[in-house]
């Protein structure tokens, strides 16, 4: 995986996704039963640049709507590739394309906030990137949560290694989607390849469809928006 500086990025960016660092599949491992907001932050930080100046660029050129719509699309193509590359390595390779798949389903909300003018930089970004994957139940809730993750990281900590796997899959499956809950059955990775492929583009669709109502139509989304520009 590359950076989001392509020349040709273009809408969306039509270079990969970089890859999710090392601290923080790292942290991750080390703290599972955080692993949506340690996510959610590294997220944060590493996709809101990209998505102002995306934004920017484009804003003149496309509708909101139309941009939201690219990004989803793009992103859905992005999460389908990783799945099938993920399939290659059969259940082995489940909890690293959990990871990941929750990676790029972060860049996908950091853009479509930003199709629709909100900055992505603000705080309440990556919380409600956690009330979108509906690790809670709203916005506020997950930025309290989110402030909290320092505070609380000592007693989340899971020490066995199995325990720990089976966490990190739990978590991570909560986070990117339902559809890929019944991954651990597929072991063959010729019959993974496609079904990984179709779970991800499926479990990144839902999310866009999410993100789209909630930025660009939800009563909520335009108090948000409002809150924000006269702060």
């Amino acid at each position: 995986m590359t950076t989001d500086s392509h020349p040709g990025a273009g809408a969306a960016g039509r270079d990969p996704v970089d890859a999710m660092p090392g601290s923080l599949w790292e942290r991750v491992r080390d703290d599972p039963l955080r692993a949506p907001e340690h996510i959610a932050l590294a997220a944060s930080e590493r996709f809101a640049p990209p998505a102002e100046r995306w934004a920017a660029e484009w804003r003149s050129r496309r509708s909101p709507h139309e941009l939201a719509r690219i990004a989803r699309r793009r992103h859905v193509g992005i999460a389908r590739l990783e799945g099938a590359l993920a399939g290659i390595g059969g259940a082995f390779a489940i909890a690293p394309d959990l990871a990941a798949l929750a990676w790029i389903q972060g860049r996908l909300i950091f853009f479509i906030a930003a199709a629709y003018g909100f900055d992505p930089r603000h705080p309440m970004r990556p919380a409600e990137l956690l009330a979108l994957q509906e690790i809670y139940p709203t916005p506020a809730e997950a930025r309290a949560g989110l402030d909290g993750v320092g505070r609380l990281m000592a007693t989340s900590y899971v020490a066995s290694r199995l325990e720990r796997e089976k966490a990190i899959r739990s978590r991570l499956i909560r986070v990117v989607g339902g559809a890929v809950a019944k991954r651990t059955v597929f072991r063959i990775p010729l019959v993974s390849v496609p079904i990984f492929a179709a779970q991800n583009a499926r479990a990144t669709a839902r999310l866009g469809d999410r993100a789209i109502a909630y930025y660009g139509g939800s009563a909520a989304g335009r108090v948000q928006r409002t809150r924000e520009g006269s702060s």
